[in-house]
């Protein structure tokens, strides 16, 4: 096998016993790190320490990872004006936190017979809103609900923490 130092120096190529039998002179590990190559690869290290900085890798990139959460809104046909202004806000106030809106609207009895009445609700709030969201899908009827669903806008929730400091 081809032997690799710890610091990333080759020592050439090794029997097995004669590779371990250095990599415990050293009071390090003997790891293979390329099993398919012809001789194999084995580098001397501390595997313990190795684990442990690959963790810390893998835990720095979730950290820095996006999370999209999604919230929902749920709205009736004949909403009234103040009614819909204070939907209107928290939806405003979801895009400003960079999470999705799910708005639903939810047809009851007779309702289900004018959509139509739905569907321009839901564009309405999407023009109202359109400096801050966007629609991701358009409103959809599921049985007896609508659902259409915002996305923030580039920048839409940089603008508030600034506004905010």
């Amino acid at each position: 096998m081809r032997l690799v130092d710890q610091d990333g120096t080759q020592i050439g190529i090794k029997q097995t016993t004669e590779a371990l039998e250095y990599a415990f002179s050293k009071n390090l590990d003997l790891v293979e790190v390329a099993a398919g190559a012809d001789p194999p690869v084995c580098r001397v290290m501390d595997y313990g320490k190795y684990r442990y900085e690959q963790e810390q890798k893998a835990k720095l990139a979730r950290k820095h990872q996006l999370q999209v959460h999604v919230k929902e809104i749920k709205l009736r046909p004949k909403i009234g004006v103040h009614d819909y202004e204070t939907k209107k806000g928290h939806v405003v106030r979801f895009l400003g936190q960079r999470a999705k809106v799910k708005v639903t609207i939810m047809f009851r009895g007779r309702e289900t017979t004018h959509p139509e009445r739905g569907r321009d609700l839901l564009m309405r709030l999407a023009e109202d809103v359109k400096e801050l969201g966007q629609i991701e899908t358009p409103p959809l009827l599921d049985g007896r609900n609508m659902t259409m669903v915002l996305a923030p806008v580039r920048g839409a929730g940089k603008v508030e923490a600034e506004q905010d400091a």
